[in-house]
């Protein structure tokens, strides 16, 4: 979710006020609640197992339908989190973390032709940062720790211009932010390009809209953007020129998804 601007002012503010921006209403990059593992606008069904193809013929009916097959899986992810991937979404962005504590994580664009085909590699791997506490269940307001979970992937928006996206894309002067992360890092630029992830959202509205249908206690404003080197509040952060690639490479026709959490939760 958005970070927590700070005004350049004399007064030193903490590094965790790291991640919150423009408007303060979006204290995303960390303050989110409980992620619901089916995917918000997205549609949460399972993906639909193709049958098989058996001999053709008299012999193969006499056995029975061929058993069927499932498409060939994302590496590492387990039943459940396979299962909350929408049957109709194409493309699916996986962010592991390292651990459940950790704020470093990693993150791999898959894609797949159809929902009976099998996923593929088609861009990274690529390093990413989540918040500064590692990952949760049960995400509330301020608990610096990002929403394990699938999650649609519906609007994008920032500072500069879209570099060329599918998306509905918001420039605003609002996604300006400024002041220092956890670590010292400079968070100028850090909402140059932002692509909105439906946790706690309404699917399709700007980055910068504030409705929370699950509470503001539940937090929100939870994006991909522009890493700025160091741990975020809430939010996935990937280098500036991994922003511009996936920005052009997402297609909402596609139903496209973020898939993210640690390696444990993961492969759950």
């Amino acid at each position: 979710m958005p970070e927590r601007v700070s005004r350049p002012r004399r007064s030193r503010r903490p590094p965790y006020a790291v991640c919150a921006a423009l408007f303060l209403v979006l204290t995303g990059c960390g303050a989110s609640g409980t992620a619901p593992t089916a995917v918000p606008g997205a549609g949460s069904r399972a993906p639909a197992s193709p049958g098989t193809t058996g001999a053709a013929g008299p012999v193969a009916a006499a056995r029975g339908p061929a058993a069927p097959t499932r498409p060939r899986g994302i590496r590492l992810l387990g039943q459940g989190i396979r299962a909350a991937i929408p049957a109709d979404s194409l493309q699916a962005l996986v962010v592991t973390g390292d651990s459940a504590d950790s704020s470093l994580a990693t993150a791999v664009l898959y894609t797949r032709e159809d929902s009976m085909a099998g996923w593929q590699q088609a861009m990274g791997p690529w390093p990413a940062h989540n918040a500064l506490k590692g990952w949760t269940d049960e995400h509330r307001a301020g608990d610096l720790r990002t929403p394990i979970g699938v999650y649609g992937l519906t609007a994008a928006g920032g500072l500069l211009a879209a570099p060329g996206t599918a998306f509905p894309y918001e420039q605003n002067p609002l996604f300006k932010v400024s002041g220092e992360g956890f670590q010292g890092d400079s968070l100028e630029g850090s909402f140059d390009y932002v692509i909105a992830i439906d946790y706690n959202r309404i699917p399709g509205a700007s980055p910068l809209d504030p409705t929370r249908p699950l509470g503001e206690e539940r937090g929100g404003g939870i994006w991909l953007h522009v890493d700025h080197g160091g741990p975020t509040q809430g939010c996935i952060s990937l280098p500036a020129d991994r922003m511009r690639e996936l920005l052009r490479a997402l297609d909402p026709a596609k139903v496209p998804v973020v898939v993210m959490g640690d390696a444990a939760a993961l492969a759950r």
